[in-house]
């Protein structure tokens, strides 16, 4: 062997195992997969947390801990540049943004963010402002109030 001789994809590419090409191949008849059992049927697949009868390492670790997670707050969020939209004057509620389908859901309430600009005063109610969505609104002529 001469250093001509070498490919470079012999260096780095391996070829693929062609299974269930007769028994010269070496992977004919079942196909590497064993007789019979739920690894020889398509689909099968090992998940990741199987342990073959053992006691799964998740369920022999005693559970720890204390999470928040369910005490958490989520508020429907709207930007101050999604209420451009509106004629000067108008009275933003949490109803009108949901019927407008500005949000989704309401959730724990409404929080307005400062993202963008606001061109036209409005009257805002929401449950929360952050301190850029209030400066912005009444940068605008427009006015904050709290639920």
């Amino acid at each position: 062997m001469k250093l001509d001789d070498i490919k470079k994809e012999s260096l780095n590419r391996k070829t693929r195992k062609r299974v269930g090409r007769g028994p010269g191949s070496g992977h004919g008849k079942t196909s590497g997969r064993g007789h019979k059992g739920a690894g020889s049927r398509s689909g099968a697949h090992d998940l990741y947390r199987h342990e073959g009868g053992q006691t799964p390492l998740f369920r022999r670790l005693p559970k720890r801990g204390f999470s928040n997670a369910d005490f958490r707050l989520e508020y429907a969020i709207v930007n101050v540049s999604d209420l451009n939209t509106y004629p000067a004057g108008t009275e933003i509620t949490p109803e009108l943004l949901l019927k407008d389908r500005k949000i989704r859901k309401l959730g724990a309430g409404l929080k307005v963010l400062g993202g963008g600009a606001l061109d036209v005063p409005l009257k805002v109610f929401a449950h929360r402002f952050s301190k850029s969505a209030s400066e912005k609104i009444a940068e605008a002529g427009g006015e904050v109030k709290t639920l």
